[in-house]
């Protein structure tokens, strides 16, 4: 249960991160509304990142009226700004009216919100989920072709720049809306074209600059179970590369490194994409080499840690069921 205290930005940061594991997550929804209905937030401002929590939380329950009500009181807290907090609650509560079967109601939500693709780095990803939600892939892919194709225009107008970006950071903006595409794309079959190559180009650049700083800068291992693997390099391709093109080769290189490095105190933390996008906030990139080490700094303080390493005869430390000596043990010999 939430503390009795005034909860501050951290905390519900922090409680965005563990909510879903808790016993009882509805009830932490509900108390997150009651945090704001009884004035126990540290800053009202951040009234309607609350009730966002809590309609994401009752959403992932499929308690679609109540995640319904929380968003609108959400939407009512922001009131009438025109930034990307704002925007997020209306594309959460078109993604719950999907979700309800009423999809004309979450289009006429979603249309007004299109053009925040050319101004905010996430509303790509809170759009797309919203049309995903409604089996609207198609149209996410249009919506962001479009405003991919708007960037490079700006940008090949701009004197001091070419059209093509030569770092994920120096894209900025255009980087997401490619990003994204690059994903939709894959999960409606289509084949590459010149800009799914573009983003891939830059998301290979950005995960070797994001290995290398992840290496200099934490000493734990992330771990990420097989469901969070899959979620994560189908949310950002590029950190296969860091963490493996597979969730064996994810293991193999876990436990390769473990046996390379036993004795110094390095340990596995457990990673779920879910807590990376709550440590990353609203403006932060969850793919980001220095949020993914200030996430790992972050379940590090905490109870997240993976014993290793078990009996032979034990369970694996990967939660594949079976036996260590039969499971992860003989990886590190690959």
């Amino acid at each position: 249960m939430l503390t009795k205290g005034k909860l501050t930005s951290a905390d519900l940061r922090e409680i965005r991160q563990s909510a879903l594991g808790a016993a009882d997550p509805l009830g932490v929804a509900a108390e997150l509304a009651g945090a704001v209905d009884g004035e126990r937030l540290a800053d009202p401002q951040d009234a309607g990142f609350a009730l966002m929590l809590a309609a994401e939380i009752a959403e992932s329950r499929t308690k679609l009226d109540a995640a319904l009500r929380y968003v609108e009181r959400a939407i009512d807290a922001y009131g009438p700004r025109d930034d990307s907090e704002a925007g997020a609650a209306r594309a959460l509560r078109a993604r719950i009216l999907f979700r309800s079967g009423r999809e004309d109601e979450a289009m006429a939500e979603l249309e007004p919100l299109r053009p925040l693709l050319g101004r905010h780095p996430d509303a790509a990803a809170y759009l797309g989920a919203a049309l995903a939600a409604g089996g609207r892939n198609l149209v996410a892919e249009e919506w962001l072709t479009e405003a991919v194709r708007v960037a490079l225009a700006e940008r090949a107008a701009t004197t001091d720049r070419s059209a093509e970006p030569p770092s994920a950071e120096d894209a900025g903006l255009l980087f997401f809306l490619l990003q994204q595409r690059h994903r939709v794309r894959h999960a409606i079959g289509r084949s590459h074209d010149a800009h799914d190559n573009l983003a891939e180009r830059l998301e290979s650049k950005l995960a070797v600059t994001g290995a290398a700083a992840a290496a200099d800068s934490a000493d734990d291992l992330l771990f990420w179970p097989q469901a969070e693997f899959d979620r994560l390099v189908a949310q950002w391709p590029a950190l296969s590369e860091s963490y493996g093109g597979t969730w064996d080769e994810h293991r193999a290189r876990l436990e390769r490194e473990l046996v390379r490095s036993a004795g110094t105190g390095r340990s596995l933390l457990r990673g779920s994409v879910a807590g990376l996008i709550g440590f990353a906030g609203r403006d932060g990139a969850p793919a980001d080499p220095q949020t993914r080490a200030g996430y790992a700094d972050r379940l590090a303080a905490g109870s997240g840690r993976i014993a290793w390493p078990p009996e032979r005869n034990e369970p694996c430390w990967c939660g594949s069921g079976s036996k260590y000596k039969k499971c992860c043990l003989p990886r590190s010999r690959g």
